[in-house]
């Protein structure tokens, strides 16, 4: 049984295991705890011992506790997830969709999995399913199997509640039973962790009453059975308890928790003054509950009043919870006398309880069901033990008032609970705002005031999110209809208000957080002293501690003593890790509140209390929160002021932020927290869940989040149609026929609205500006602010941070092209703000880009790093594995799978590489080509590894292929190490000179576009340097730049060339041997499994940029070595001036030919391996070997295809060719056949270069804007006519040539120089090429 748990979720603190009591159950397929998730324990399970048996002192792991809270958040999301997968269904009164059926998880038979569900218990063989539904049951037993995969993970989900059930009730019964107080005031961390999960494991109870529980099981157990030889799964009858006990589950825990029933009641008494503090706004705000200063004593700066109060607080959304829940599993607690005002209070304000995300229960109908039964039956034993005993009377009194608030509340909640949080959010409103203006005159009383702020953000937090949990929900009195939907108030400008004021709290805290840190650093090390002063005192020493307590307490100490002192140094650069104080500190809490220990917190607190200060609980109690404030501020601001389950309301949010941004009492800087709110958003992911962890959280349906409007393709195309045929509209309405809005639609009377608000904020941000450009400057904390200035910063750092984030998306890097258009946008905007302000925005944009885009000294270039990274390791080197494949027919690289959130080709297509090049400019394509170069470099170093490491075995390759010794040959190449190797790295080669190339094309259209008159002064200077070796450094740096923008004829080698020119190649005389090493690679496995491609015109594996690489580096290396002999014979020629500049004259032309010598000695001898090597039993890589040749000739400027037919008839291509391209273009070609009939290979036997008649040159034309590869021409080829010798083709010769399916290879005499070779194909003229023009063989064209 496969556990649901997330491989890649994040570690937890390990857990400490042992094997309690075992409870009366088998270990199969039982789930535990391990590692913070729910497990299978198909093998050894283990449970969690509760006991902690090491040491003298006895007491309990907090771990534990916080493990069982972690692992009930991913229960939920599982369950979640389940519910949205199933189309939320109502398996209490048995109510599911369409979609629930066409889920694909249970099987689409509704009569059978209906009837198991309602005869739950009963057992499928009892139910004479047959009679239901016949062929709805031989459909299931077909497709059994099936269903069994479809449902089993699921039903591990049973497994795992039912496990976290035994699990978490057996620590929270004990923790009950051995916890000596569990009051806020005494043992406030304790309490907290163990109402936690206490309230974890109600919610998660609850929730599973949503799931279809009954039929999964029975469902599962029924295709399980037809699966498995009528043989019911082995957790059935254990599930079936499970469910049953827990049906409904508030039954399940009302008599699950009796036993910790009268613990939670005191609990709740306990918290009772809190809450009713935070429901008195007068009294809130009167005494200053809430403020720095006592508003009765304004003078007075600290307030100190109510230090404790101001605190708890924090945690009284908390205390709320634990109300709601702890009443409702433990009824009987509202018989004491004082729970009935705390219950009264909180379902007063609520309608809803909370579960998970945006599930909810209605709160007052489960009192109604399930609370009020059990007052009536307490009331009714009251009653008949009146006369027996007087406690009797008070309990049923008691009894008849909780009733009559359970009926009342209900109504009363419906009428005031509006009215009561409205009123709630008036006084935050006016208090974070005063709070705000404070600390920003006074933020040196921020540090001793941090507990004050965190529960003014959790006050807030807790309104805001009320306030979207209640819209649309009013519970209705009538029991047939118990939720009536209400329209949401947008008007209530409160809401802006709190985001702001919220907003502007934790920037405060962001703002001055070492200033924080400093305070806390301080205080820790004061309590230290105070800690071991308490230690000393007679008391303590006369309690005899244990050596574990002893230890424990002396470690605290030292944890202290050792915090660093933050005088004279940046408080910012401290690191404090106090995580092992607090873990120490909380084992102390566990031994002293046991009932266990021998030592508990009465002792101590009687032991230091003649001292008359502190006791060392409270001592310790606040040393824990004020060290949170050192290394864990950021999580208690995201505890306390985080907005994320906002995005599960965000169908509501767009009416409130339009309000917010429009609204007639809206403020368009409130706009700003919204935006803060939506970028929180990807935090409600649960790591457990794999769908949430790469799910898009930033754009919300409906419209937040993504605040342009979006229409699909299909209605675009609709759309643009219909407007196309209708010019003028003929109906009054400006909707079109399926109620698009048509151009001009604003222009309407029911549309001004729309135009209206427009017009105010627009109105509002002129306003803005032009205060701020007469405002004088002004000064805060001794620093002057000029206005205007400060807000040119403001909007300069929103657009450096808007240029940062939209480089990459969610997923991955965002396309170029979506980059130029946020970017545009966003600087249009600044443009329309540079109208109203007398300040120069354009150049301070400028400047941004500028530092963002150049890499040098005193700039980051982040930006550019940040693309140019992400490029080198996605496409270049292709480290993700997304099978990266450079096509040369479409001219750019495509994918088998998405790099990131898009494809290959979404971001290297010439489009996207022009709008890299316009965002970055040339510093852009600089950076970017650098690391290419960086890149090649490494590679070539490899080449140049492997030709050294193979020099004799090389050079031995070569006199026996100058001899003709086949065997001597194959002997050889066979010693080749790590051949495959260095062909993966002259590929990777490859796939860098064919991107640079793509750039540098890119960057020239753009230098066309944008500077065209350097773009032609750069050619015209390229066509008139003159051809010299070695080249002034002037003239090398003319051809480089003129290289990075495709000016230049041969890009390749000349890129090559530069990178071995800088890091010093090619410097021994084992590059000589280059041509041969290349051509040993024709006898490598890697063919084996090479195939072509006609639709991307490369071959399946990127063999294809293996030509690129091996006539880049054969070119670049001779041209450096050139260089290099030349210098040398210049110092040796000792001054002579005439032998120097005839070594001028012919030094250019002997490199040509050396490059051109090793060129035709690679296509020789390699094209002599591939022939000698194909037999009747291998021939697979033939034809693969053949066309790499011929796109070798193809690409090379020094390759003519004469070189090539003299080894490879060209009837062999034709052959080829016409196979590929007369087949379907997806098919690839079978050559494994063993009839000669369909190989092109049977033409070796019937065609040899003696007897092929003579030819004139016929090597294509390679253009500026050719990729260097084939690309197929079907209709172009088939227009033209030819003439030879003077006469024309027409008749059935033109007929059968347009027949012809043209293919790859287009052939002219306009382009390469042609080359003798020892053969009489130099001769010049007419050709006999209408033999080629009737023939059959193959797509080849002459022109």
């Amino acid at each position: 049984m496969r556990a649901l748990t997330n491989a890649g979720s994040p570690p937890v603190p390990e857990l400490f295991f042992s094997p309690p009591p075992r409870i009366s159950e088998p270990r199969e397929s039982f789930s535990v705890v391990i590692d913070g998730e729910i497990a299978s324990t198909s093998s050894q399970p283990r449970y969690i011992n509760v006991q902690s048996t090491s040491g003298s002192q006895k007491g309990l792991n907090m771990q534990w506790v916080v493990q069982l809270n972690e692992v009930a958040d991913g229960l939920m999301a599982k369950m979640y997830r389940l519910n949205q997968i199933l189309d939320y269904p109502d398996p209490v009164n048995h109510l599911y969709t369409e979609s629930f059926w066409k889920a694909g998880l249970l099987p689409n038979h509704p009569r059978i999995c209906l009837l198991l569900s309602k005869k739950f218990p009963e057992h499928f063989s009892k139910l004479q399913l047959e009679r239901v539904d016949k062929v709805a049951l031989d459909a299931l037993l077909d497709d059994a199997e099936v269903h069994l995969q479809n449902l089993e993970p699921w039903i591990q989900l049973l497994l795992d509640l039912m496990a976290y059930r035994e699990q978490a009730l057996r620590l929270i019964l004990d923790l009950s039973s051995t916890v000596i107080t569990l009051l806020p005031h005494q043992n406030s961390l304790i309490l907290h962790a163990f109402m936690d999960l206490f309230c974890s494991f109600v919610r998660v109870n609850l929730f599973s009453e949503k799931l279809p529980r009954k039929m999964m099981l029975q469902t599962y157990n029924l295709v399980h059975s037809m699966a498995r030889n009528e043989r019911d799964c082995d957790f059935y009858y254990r599930l079936v308890q499970f469910i049953d006990s827990y049906d409904p589950p508030l039954r399940g825990l009302q008599e699950d928790l009796n036993f910790v029933s009268p613990r939670i009641g005191e609990v709740l008494e306990a918290v009772g003054p809190i809450i009713f503090l935070s429901t008195d706004t007068r009294k809130l705000r009167n005494e200053g509950f809430l403020s720095p200063y006592h508003p009765r004593y304004p003078d007075i700066l600290t307030n100190s009043a109510h230090p404790m109060r101001a605190q708890d607080l924090a945690n009284v959304t908390s205390y709320r919870e634990w109300v709601l829940l702890g009443y409702l599993v433990c009824p009987d607690e509202l018989l004491r006398v004082t729970s009935i005002d705390i219950a009264l209070v909180v379902l007063k304000e609520n309608l809803i309880l909370t579960l998970f995300r945006d599930e909810f229960v209605l709160l007052h109908e489960d009192y109604q069901l399930y609370v009020l039964p059990r007052i009536l039956e307490s009331k009714k034993l009251a009653k008949s033990g009146r006369t027996k005993q007087k406690e009797a009377d008070l309990e049923y009194s008691v009894a008849k008032q909780v009733e009559k608030m359970i009926s009342e509340v209900h109504e009363q909640a419906l009428y005031s609970c509006d009215a009561i949080h409205q009123e709630r959010r008036i006084l935050l409103k006016q208090e974070i705002g005063r709070m705000v203006l404070f600390f920003t005159d006074q933020p040196s009383l921020l540090a001793p005031n941090i507990q004050m702020v965190f529960s003014a953000l959790a006050l807030a937090q807790s309104e805001v999110l009320w306030y979207f949990q209640h819209v649309g929900i009013v519970s209705s009195k009538s029991k047939s209809t118990r939720v009536v939907p209400v329209e949401i108030d947008p008007s209530d400008p409160t809401i802006g208000f709190l985001l702001d004021g919220m907003d502007r709290l934790c920037c405060l805290v962001r703002k001055y957080i070492a200033a924080i840190r400093g305070y806390a650093l301080s205080y820790l090390s004061s309590c230290a002293s105070r800690i071991r002063f308490l230690l000393g005192t007679p008391g303590m020493v006369a309690l005899d501690l244990g050596p574990n307590l002893k230890g424990l307490f002396q470690q605290i100490v030292q944890h202290l003593e050792n915090i660093p002192k933050p005088q004279g140094e940046n408080i910012s650069a401290i690191t404090c890790d106090l995580s092992e104080f607090r873990k120490d500190w909380l084992s102390i809490l566990m031994i002293v509140t046991s009932s266990r220990s021998s030592i508990n917190i009465r002792h101590l607190e009687k032991a230091t209390v003649s001292t008359g200060k502190e006791g060392l609980l409270s001592e310790g109690n606040a040393a824990y929160n004020w060290s949170r404030c050192v290394d864990e501020l950021e999580l208690q601001l995201s505890k306390h002021g985080s907005l994320k389950k906002l995005y599960f309301y965000h169908q509501h949010l767009t009416a409130v932020f339009r309000n917010t941004m429009f609204g007639p009492e809206g403020r368009p800087q409130h706009c700003c927290a919204w935006l803060g709110v939506a970028s929180s958003f990807p935090e409600c992911a649960s790591p457990i869940v794999a769908e949430e962890v790469t799910k898009n959280w930033s754009r919300c349906k409906g419209g937040f989040g993504a605040l342009e409007t979006q229409v699909p393709y299909a209605q675009a195309a609709f759309y643009m149609n219909y407007a196309t045929r209708v010019a003028v509209p003929s109906a009054k309405s400006p909707k079109g026929p399926l109620g698009f809005l048509l151009p001009g639609h604003e222009s309407y009377p029911e549309n001004t609205n729309s135009i209206k608000m427009l017009e105010a904020a627009m109105q509002r941000l002129t306003n803005l500006c032009s205060v701020l450009n007469d405002m004088e400057p002004i000064c805060v904390l001794n620093h002057v602010f000029v206005l205007r200035e400060y807000m040119r910063e403001c909007i300069l750092g929103n657009f450096r941070r808007r240029l940062l984030s939209l480089l990459k998306t969610d997923n991955d890097l965002n396309r170029p092209s979506i980059m130029e258009s946020l970017l545009r946008r966003h600087i249009s905007i600044i443009h329309l703000a540079e109208q109203h302000i007398s300040m120069d925005l354009t150049q301070g944009i400028r400047e941004v880009l500028l530092t963002e885009v150049f890499a040098g000294p005193q700039h980051t270039g982040s930006a550019t790093e940040a693309v140019c990274n992400w490029y080198i390791e996605n496409i270049v080197k292709d480290i993700s594995g997304a099978g990266i494949l450079f096509a040369p027919i479409h001219n750019c690289f495509k994918s088998t799978r998405p790099v990131g959130g898009y494809f290959a080709e979404s971001v290297t297509d010439p489009r996207e590489l022009r709008a890299f090049v316009r965002i970055f400019g040339v510093y852009g394509v600089d950076r970017l080509d650098r690391m290419m170069k960086e890149h090649t470099a490494a590679l070539l170093n490899c080449i140049d590894t492997s030709l050294r490491s193979n020099r004799e075995i090389l050079e031995a390759v070569a006199g026996s292929m100058h001899s003709g010794d086949r065997t001597e040959r194959d002997a050889c190449l066979k010693q080749i190490v790590d051949m495959d190797t260095l062909i993966g790295f002259c590929v990777q080669a490859g796939q860098a000179l064919a991107f640079d190339r793509l750039l540098a094309e890119a960057a020239g259209t753009v230098l066309e576009g944008g500077a065209p008159l350097i773009y032609s002064l750069l050619g015209g200077i390229v066509k008139h340097i003159p051809d010299e070796i070695p080249e002034k450094k002037e003239i090398r740096r003319v051809r480089g730049v003129a290289n990075s923008m495709g000016v230049g004829a041969d890009h390749d080698s000349e890129w090559v060339r530069s990178i071995m020119e800088e890091v010093g190649g090619a410097n021994d005389g084992s590059w000589s041997l280059l041509p041969y090493l290349f051509a040993s690679f024709m006898t490598s496995s890697v063919w084996s499994m090479t195939a072509f491609n006609i639709e991307t015109g490369g071959f399946n594996n990127n063999i294809h940029c293996l030509a690129r690489c091996i006539n880049a580096v054969i070119t670049g290396s001779e041209y450096v070595r050139m260089e290099r002999e030349h210098r040398q014979r210049q110092s040796y020629s000792n001054g002579h001036v005439g032998e120097a500049l005839d070594a001028d004259i012919h030094s250019r032309f002997s490199a040509e030919a050396s490059i051109r010598s090793s060129m035709q000695l690679f296509v020789k001898f390699s094209s002599g391996i591939v022939l000698e090597s194909w037999n009747e039993m291998n021939r697979a890589h033939l034809v693969a070997k053949l066309i790499f040749l011929d796109q070798l000739c193809e690409i090379s400027p020094f390759l003519p295809r004469s070189s090539l037919e003299a080894h490879v008839p060209y009837t062999i291509l034709h052959s080829i060719y016409g196979q590929y391209y007369g087949n379907t273009p997806s098919t690839p070609l079978a050559l494994l056949s063993s009839s000669p009939r369909h190989s092109p290979a049977v033409s070796l036997a019937h065609s040899s270069p003696a007897s092929r008649p003579l030819r004139g040159d016929s090597t294509p034309q390679y253009g500026a804007n050719d990729s260097g590869y084939f690309k197929g021409s079907s209709s172009h080829s088939q227009d033209h006519h030819f003439d030879a010798d003077g006469g024309s083709l027409h008749g059935t010769e033109s007929m059968q040539r347009n027949v012809r399916r043209s293919g790859p290879l287009g052939y002219s005499s306009s382009r390469k120089v042609k080359v003798p070779e020892g053969s009489s194909s130099e001769r010049r003229g007419p050709s006999p090429l209408p033999r080629f023009a009737v023939s059959r063989s193959g797509p080849i064209s002459y022109k």
